[in-house]
């Protein structure tokens, strides 16, 4: 399934990119897009693993950029 979600805060494309580069890396996702442009976040993962992964997904978020925030 994919989920979109709206980002609080991203900063900069390097950010966008680092966020990513750690959301990919998470047991059970198929694919991430964080896009700097559109403050959005995309997450490719079966329906019953997606809210595990968006906790998951927030807390690597925040480890790039504290203030950053997925809106859910």
């Amino acid at each position: 399934m994919k989920k979109v979600y709206k980002l609080d805060e991203v900063d900069c494309a390097v950010c966008a990119q680092n966020m990513e580069n750690s959301i990919k890396k998470i047991k059970g996702v198929e694919n991430a897009v964080v896009s700097y442009v559109t403050q959005k976040l995309l997450i490719e993962c079966d329906e019953a693993d997606l809210e595990k992964i968006t906790d998951e997904a927030q807390k690597a978020i925040k480890k790039v950029d504290p203030r950053c925030r997925i809106v859910r």
